[in-house]
């Protein structure tokens, strides 16, 4: 008798299905790190608008600074894993 997996009308087994959303979880978990710290270092450079910058060199001044490419990484770590469809083996 062959076993049979009834699990969202999948082949894969149970134990792989849970080792992709273990890792799917772990990617979210980096992702949002990395979103609080880079989101956390943008907030706090919007000092430099109350000190008398404009907000166009805020801009500016954030787009090349790493905190923000780190928000931005974070960002599209967390939507892909949330959106990325399972696999099907």
């Amino acid at each position: 008798m062959k076993w049979r997996n009834t699990y969202a009308n999948s082949s894969t087994p149970y134990r792989l299905v849970g080792q992709a959303m273990i890792f799917r979880f772990f990617i979210l978990l980096i992702g949002f790190g990395l979103a609080v710290s880079g989101g956390v270092s943008i907030i706090a450079y919007l000092n430099y608008v109350t000190a008398g910058y404009t907000f166009v060199y805020y801009l500016k001044f954030i787009a090349v600074r790493v905190e923000f490419h780190l928000f931005l990484i974070g960002l599209i770590m967390i939507v892909v894993s949330i959106y990325t469809p399972n696999s099907k083996r």
